[in-house]
C-alpha cells in the first residue's frame, strides 16, 4: 500500500495566504486505534472559514495546529475498521484534512449514500455549505413570500443555494458577484431574478436598481464595502444573517463599515451563526435539500482542483474568488 501524501500546515500567514505556508509530504499510513477508521479519502473541501483557522487568534473553533496536516471536509472510503458502525467499502464524509489517507475517530465519521448522490455532494450541496444555506436563511432569516433577498458571493456554494432557496420561499432573489460570467450564470443558470457585478462600480445604484423595493433579507458572505452598500438599502424590520466576511480574511486592515446607523433607524435584526452550533437541524437540512435536487428545483455546480499537491493553489484562488460554485480537490 502507498505511504500517504499530505498537505502540512507550514506556517501562519501575514495578510494573504501563499503556498509557501504549507509544505507537502510523505509519511506511513496510520493505523486506527480501537474505535477509529482508516480511510481513503477521494474528495477534499476547500472553504473559506480555513483562512480564520490559520491565524493565531481566537475563533469559535481550534486553530490549525502548525506542522499538522491542513484543516478540511473529507469524503472518502473506509480500508479498515475497528468500530462496528463501519466496514472497509463504507463511503464517510469526515473532517481528515489535508491527506490522502486519515485516521478517525467513528463518531466524527457520517456514512454516505453514494448511489443517492455523487460522493463529492456530500462536501456541498448535501454537506457544510448547502446546510449552512438552508439554516441561515431558513432558520434564522425566515424569508416571507414576496420578499427581496440579497446575497453576496452569490456563485459560490453557499450563496448559489441561498439564492435558490429564496426562490423556492416566492421572494425576489438578488445576488452580488465579481465579474459579468459568474452573474449570468447567478440569473441563467441558478434563476436569480438579478445579479450585480460589484467589480463593475456604482454599486448603490446598481443594487438600487436591483432591488427597487429595498431589502428585507440580507445574508452576508463578504463584509466590507459590498455589506456597508447593502446596509444603506435595508427596510424596515429586515433581518441580516452574517454567515461570512471574506473580504476582511487577509486583510490586515479590517474594514471599518460607515453604515451602521442603518440598523438601529431601521430596527434589522442581525445575527451571525456557525452552522456546526445546531447539529440538530442537519437531518431535517439534508432531507428537504436532497428532496429539491432530486426534483430539479436546485442546481449546483463544482470547480475541481486534482491532485493534493494542487490544494494550496486552489485555496488561495477560491479566496480571489475564482471558483464557481463549490471548490473541490479530486485525491485520485
Amino acid at each position: 500500500m502507498a505511504n500517504n501524501k499530505q498537505v502540512l500546515f507550514a506556517s501562519r500567514p501575514k495578510g494573504w495566504v501563499s503556498e509557501d505556508n504549507f509544505r507537502l509530504v510523505e509519511s506511513p499510513l496510520p493505523a486506527p486505534a480501537e474505535g477509529q477508521a482508516l480511510v481513503r479519502n477521494h474528495w477534499l473541501s476547500l472553504d473559506p472559514y480555513m483562512r480564520g483557522r490559520m491565524d493565531d487568534a481566537k475563533s469559535y473553533a481550534k486553530g490549525a495546529e502548525l506542522g499538522q496536516p491542513m484543516v478540511g471536509g473529507t469524503v472518502g472510503e473506509v480500508l479498515e475498521s475497528r468500530s462496528p458502525k463501519f466496514k472497509p467499502g463504507d463511503w464517510v464524509v469526515g473532517a481528515l484534512g489535508w491527506q490522502e489517507y486519515g485516521v478517525g475517530e467513528a463518531a466524527a465519521l457520517s456514512k454516505i449514500d453514494t448511489a443517492a448522490a455523487p460522493a463529492s455532494y456530500y462536501l456541498g450541496i448535501l454537506g457544510m455549505p448547502g446546510v449552512t444555506a438552508w439554516m441561515g436563511l431558513l432558520d434564522i432569516a425566515q424569508p416571507k413570500e414576496g420578499e427581496t433577498v440579497i446575497v453576496s458571493a452569490a456563485s459560490g456554494a453557499v450563496g448559489s443555494v441561498v439564492g435558490q432557496l429564496a426562490k423556492i420561499r416566492g421572494c425576489r432573489a438578488v445576488g452580488i458577484a465579481g465579474g459579468q460570467a459568474k452573474c449570468d450564470y447567478v440569473t441563467g443558470e441558478l434563476g436569480f431574478d438579478a445579479c450585480v457585478d460589484h467589480r463593475a462600480g456604482h454599486l448603490h445604484a446598481n443594487l438600487k436598481a436591483a432591488a427597487p423595493g429595498g431589502i428585507d433579507v440580507c445574508f452576508e458572505n463578504v463584509g466590507g464595502e459590498i455589506f456597508d452598500t447593502v446596509l444603506r438599502l435595508m427596510n424596515p424590520f429586515s433581518r441580516i444573517t452574517i454567515c461570512g466576511l471574506v473580504s476582511d480574511y487577509n486583510a490586515t486592515t479590517p474594514y471599518a463599515l460607515k453604515n451602521l446607523r442603518s440598523i438601529l433607524v431601521n430596527r434589522i435584526r442581525m445575527q451571525g451563526f456557525i452552522v456546526s452550533d445546531r447539529m440538530e437541524l442537519w437531518p431535517g437540512a439534508i432531507g428537504e435539500l436532497a428532496g429539491w435536487l432530486k426534483a430539479g428545483r436546485l442546481k449546483y455546480r463544482e470547480s475541481v482542483a486534482t491532485g493534493l499537491e494542487n490544494a494550496p493553489g486552489a485555496f488561495i484562488g477560491m479566496l480571489k474568488g475564482q471558483n464557481f460554485g463549490k471548490q473541490l480537490v479530486k485525491l485520485d
